[in-house]
């Protein structure tokens, strides 16, 4: 199994309004944290982020979190 590509040891943190979401999984977008269609060709799939009302979300930045795409801290024990 392939390992996605940390950006960053740390979350995005954003205020996102109302919509739907692709979060990248693999790590080589070029649109972090969202999904530009890099994985093209991997296994890596990207994750729907459906947000029914603004608010902060803390998504993923290391790609290893285990609550795709919202960071779990696992970043701390890269």
């Amino acid at each position: 199994m392939a390992e996605p590509i940390s950006v960053q040891k740390e979350p995005y943190v954003l205020e996102l309004e109302r919509g739907l979401y692709l979060w990248c999984a693999c790590g080589k977008s070029q649109n972090q944290p969202f999904c530009d269609s890099s994985h093209k060709g991997s296994e890596f799939l990207p994750v729907k982020v459906k947000i029914d009302e603004k608010k902060t979300v803390y998504l993923c930045g290391c790609k290893r979190t285990g609550t795709k795409p919202y960071c779990d801290d696992t970043h701390l024990t890269l």
